[in-house]
């Protein structure tokens, strides 16, 4: 007997992962939920604007959509840029490919104030096109009248005076129809569609940016379902979030959970492979690796386009294969300060068992800013203490700085070199100066002067995410400080020698293959020479390179290391060296499976190995990038002190705690 004929089905899907924050306005259900999910379009068109008005995309219609203005973050902004970039080269795509049928048709889901029909306008490339946008009727009402006002939005569309309003069609021109209809009703928005002059017969583009995921799962499949079955020729444009379980997309879930618009697609459709079976059966790092682009096809060739056919990307299949595990245990500290709540600060050992932390940004007195205060640890029988150092001359300019490195030249002396207040400023050189003798014991005994250096000294300094490493040249002490990133260059690749105590620059010969320039990367002292791994390079791609400037005998020399398997590449990790093993720890990478835990790269034979992290004791995301680590030898454990970051518009995290991690077991088993 034959079966019941299969359902109409996308017959081609491909993924590409990209990056945002919610589109617009769409939903499911009850009113006070959409009135929630439809604030959602305008915020995402306020960050829009603010990514054009700073350059990171082209488009002169959104102010005049946008409505008020608000300053985003640059990570926002380029989030937006990646995403425009992403959907732009789709639409286009599409466009391209069915030019020559005598009409073809784009229907944008939940569209909000999107400017997508006035800049394909503007650019000639709607010859044959019509463009269908549909969202709930109050905002197709909101944008109908933001068109009418607007002459250069309205000349656009031309003459709408012949043209005939449905029920449900707030604005209709020639070749642009504006609906006003709740996506979930799939009844309701199939006749409207029909009577504002959709052709089921016609090439069609669907495109639901950040739209499907607000639906019920069930309303939402429902809805891939009727296109498929309704539309001969289609292809389907879907940009969402994914990997909702790691720190990150636990953030972004808190986020939409409190804004009352939740995620419902996240659940059931956690990542890419889940997305694909979606459309296959109803029918795109950090936070990239949290969104993707999907295209569905069906009864069209050729098939799209791949966005990134021209770049190298790397991307590892399958999960990182994790060799075991390491607890994360809190570290119970006795302290009234949040001063530890913070990222892009640095940690130091100043002596034993007493860490101070400087710079960054964080929380203090319930406020978040740049770090004012410098904070110390400080161990004795077995607990933790935390405390606010005392500054001796108070009116001295920290800059409250991030990005620096702290390097201690003595239990007395630190020097701190770089760091920045802005993208646009960067710093010098400091002297920290710590009393000889002071009580151990209270963490609010200790004290520091800061005394500046002499400005002929500080030109080179001026940069940040860069490596400050103690080397040792025929017996004499230096400090090595490489890579980083200034105002003028967003990699750097140049290094420079600085002997002690003096602070003076030496040129010392160095030889050998010369590293590709990096900034957020690791650096260690080891055999009086330093090891650099990973980083971000110049293609703004993480680096999974590991290299050892050495000793030689008329100076340095550059040496590659060798790992098996090859290090996965990372960024904004920290590192450490015990007994002829570099640890890296955290950071960010693209592998979208998991997220970077302890690596332990043996230095003799080359043998890499990745330990995850396990977080089933901690009672909030850990995020284990822009954070600082001190490794204590003798007990052979981590301290991990803050970390964290802006989460794209989702706000910022920060980790609340100090986190104990025990390599007793993997240094041992070694």
């Amino acid at each position: 007997m034959c079966g019941p004929a299969a359902p109409p089905r996308w017959a081609r899907v491909s993924l590409g992962r990209g990056g945002e924050a919610p589109e617009s306005v769409r939903s499911a259900s009850a009113v006070s939920l959409s009135r929630q999910v439809q604030g959602t379009g305008g915020s995402s068109a306020i960050s829009k604007c603010s990514a054009a008005e700073r350059g990171y995309i082209e488009d002169r219609f959104l102010p005049l959509l946008a409505g008020r203005r608000r300053r985003r973050a640059p990570l926002v902004h380029r989030g937006y840029y990646i995403r425009a970039r992403a959907v732009d080269h789709c639409v286009q795509d599409f466009l391209l490919k069915t030019q020559s049928y005598p009409r073809t048709q784009i229907l944008s889901l939940g569209a909000g104030f999107d400017s997508l029909y006035f800049r394909l306008k503007d650019m000639g490339l709607l010859h044959h096109t019509v463009m269908y946008e549909v969202d709930f009727p109050n905002v197709a009402c909101q944008k109908a009248a933001l068109i009418k006002t607007a002459k250069e939005l309205s000349a656009l569309v031309g003459d709408t005076e012949g043209e005939q309003l449905g029920v449900t069609t707030t604005f209709s021109g020639e070749d642009y129809k504006l609906l006003g209809v709740d996506l979930s009703e799939l009844s309701k928005l199939s006749t409207a569609l029909k009577e504002a002059g959709l052709d089921n017969e016609v090439p069609t583009l669907f495109i639901a940016e950040v739209v499907l995921t607000y639906m019920e799962n069930s309303r939402s499949d429902a809805l891939i379902q009727w296109a498929a079955e309704h539309f001969s020729q289609a292809c389907f444009l879907l940009y969402e979030q994914m990997h909702p379980e790691d720190p990150f997309g636990r953030v972004m879930q808190q986020h939409f959970s409190q804004l009352n618009s939740a995620l419902h697609s996240l659940s059931q459709y956690p990542d890419c492979e889940a997305q694909q079976r979606r459309f296959f059966e109803k029918e795109w790092h950090l936070k990239c690796s949290h969104y993707f682009v999907l295209t569905a096809s069906k009864g069209m060739e050729p098939s799209w386009t791949p966005f990134l056919s021209s770049m190298t990307v790397p991307h590892h299949h399958g999960p990182v294969r994790m060799v075991g595990s390491i607890n994360a245990l809190v570290c119970e500290v006795h302290s009234e300060t949040s001063g530890l709540r913070r990222y892009g600060h640095h940690s130091a050992l100043i002596k034993p068992n007493v860490i101070l932390t400087t710079g960054g940004f964080g929380e203090e007195n319930g406020q978040h800013c740049r770090m004012r205060n410098f904070h110390v640890l400080i161990k004795h029988a077995g607990y933790w203490k935390a405390g606010c150092v005392k500054k001796e001359n108070p009116d001295k300019r920290w800059d409250e700085r991030l990005y620096h490195t702290v390097s201690c030249l003595s239990s007395s002396l630190a020097l701190v070199v770089g760091g920045r207040t802005s993208p646009y400023a960067a710093l010098g050189m400091l002297w920290l100066k710590f009393p000889k003798t002071c009580n151990d014991l209270d963490p609010n005994d200790i004290t520091v002067e800061l005394v500046s250096l002499q400005p002929a000294a500080e030109p080179f300094a001026l940069r940040w995410r860069h490596s400050t490493t103690e080397v040792i040249f025929k017996g004499e002490k230096y400090l090595f400080m490489y890579g980083g990133r200034s105002p003028a260059q967003p990699v750097l690749g140049d290094w420079y020698f600085l002997h002690t105590p003096e602070i003076s620059c030496t040129v010392i010969p160095v030889e050998g293959p010369v590293p590709e320039g990096r900034h957020s990367h690791s650096a260690c002292s080891w055999k009086g020479g330093v090891l650099i791994a990973g980083g971000l390079g110049a293609a703004e791609q993480p680096l999974g390179s590991v290299f050892f400037l050495r000793e030689a005998e008329h100076g340095f020399q550059w040496q590659t290391v060798e790992t098996h398997p090859p290090l996965i590449p990372r960024y904004s990790h920290t590192a450490h060296v015990h007994d002829g093993k570099l640890l890296l720890v955290g950071g960010v990478w693209l592998h979208s499976f998991s997220v970077p835990g302890i690596t332990v790269i043996d230095l003799i034979t080359g043998l890499c190995l990745d330990y995850a992290i396990n977080v089933e004791h901690l009672e909030w995301p850990l995020m284990l990038h822009n954070h600082s680590s001190v490794f204590l030898p003798n007990e052979k454990e981590l301290l991990l002190i803050g970390g964290g970051g802006n989460c794209f518009s989702f706000g910022t995290h920060l980790n609340p705690k100090p986190i104990s991690l025990s390599l007793r077991n993997i240094l041992t088993s070694h």
